[in-house]
This record gives structure tokens, sequence and C-alpha cells, in this order.
């Protein structure tokens, strides 16, 4: 009987063959970024995205199944985009210049939040506010390293989470349309729904009761 797996085996030795050659590595690295990016949003959105959801949203079980879809594709497909343009672009720009600089990493990376992280959503939001906090905390790590800033004789991150936790709640408190919504979600749900209760199973049990909604 003929050997029906032939074709497929073949097939994937000639692929196997491809990914090794070396002239093709950086359009393949570009490639491999563009499916880790795929895999990586959908890994991190879809749990958070299933909390968040049942958590604070209301509606059917189809629109919080599709809601939850639609976030993690779209977490997704934009890192995807993302890592497929700054990699490439990466690539581009040192075989321009015949060599890697830092300035290639900084503007690759601009091109690729402009293209795809630009539209102001709750998705691209999210991640950029996500980012912010690494990339201050990032920013004043180097600068105690390059000595731009005297290096603290005691540890500074008690300060910086009173002074962060100080200015969250007084924002909650007094100017909660500057937060963002989920935050402000968790927030009430925590600071303002821990003040209403009529027995004990909205006290203990539940948050709200099914006939206060």
């Amino acid at each position: 009987a003929a050997d029906g797996g032939a074709p497929l085996r073949a097939l994937l030795r000639a692929a196997n063959a491809i990914l090794q050659q070396r002239r093709y590595r950086a359009a393949l690295a570009v490639l491999k970024g563009f499916r880790n990016g795929a895999v990586y949003g959908a890994k991190i959105r879809a749990p958070h995205a299933l909390v968040m959801t049942f958590l604070f949203k209301s509606g059917s079980l189809r629109e919080k199944l599709k809601s939850i879809a639609q976030a993690t594709y779209t977490h997704s497909r934009n890192l995807a985009y993302f890592v497929f343009t700054y990699k490439g672009l990466m690539a581009l720009q040192s075989r321009l210049q015949g060599k890697k600089i830092p300035f290639h990493s900084f503007f690759a990376a601009c091109i690729g939040g402009w293209l795809v992280f630009g539209e102001n959503n709750p998705i691209n939001s999210q991640i950029i506010m996500y980012l912010l906090s690494r990339v201050l905390f990032g920013l004043s790590r180097l600068a105690v390293e390059k000595g731009y800033i005297p290096q603290p004789k005691q540890d500074p991150f008690p300060l910086v989470a009173a002074l962060i936790w100080g200015t969250v709640l007084w924002l909650f408190e007094y100017h909660r349309q500057t937060l963002q919504p989920s935050l402000q979600s968790s927030m009430t749900y925590l600071y303002d729904d821990s003040n209403v209760w009529h027995d004990i199973s909205d006290f203990l049990i539940y948050n709200k009761r099914t006939d206060s909604k």
C-alpha cells in the first residue's frame, strides 16, 4: 500500500530545511514574533477579561462571552501586529546601516506604537498605562545607575507606595471621572459598595441584593 503520509513528511522536511537557512533568519524571526505576539496577547487578555467581565459587567451570558472574545482578539491582534512591525523595522534598519544601534529600537517601537496602539480605546489605554508605570520605574532605576540621581540611602518603595495610594484614592473620591473605567469599577466595589447592606445576605454572602438591582 502506498504511504499516504509521505507527502506530509516531505513537506515537513522542506519546511525544517528552510527554517535552518541563515539567510531567512531575520524574516522568519519577524514571522515568529507575530505568532508569539498573538499567543501571548491571548494568554494575557483572556483570563483578565473573563474575571473583569463576570465581576463587573451586566448582560446575558452570550453578551459576556462575546465581550471576552472581542477583548481577547483585539489584544492578541494588536500585540501580534506590533511585534511584527517592530521586528520588521529593526531588521530593515540593521540591513540598511549594516549594524544595530540603540536608536533603531526606539524608532521602530515609536512607529509600531503609533500605527498599532495609536487608537484611544479601552484595550490600548490599559496597555499603555501598564507600560507607563514600568517605564517610570525603569527610567528611575536607569537614572540611579547612570549617576543622574544619587543612590537612595533607604529603599524608596514605601514612600512611593504611600504617595501612589494616597493620590489614587484622592482622585477616586473627588475626581473619579479622571480614572480608567475598570479602575473605577474595582474601587467602587471595594470602597462604595462596602458602605451598603440590608441584611446578612448582602453583608457577607453577596455584594448586592438581587432585588435591589
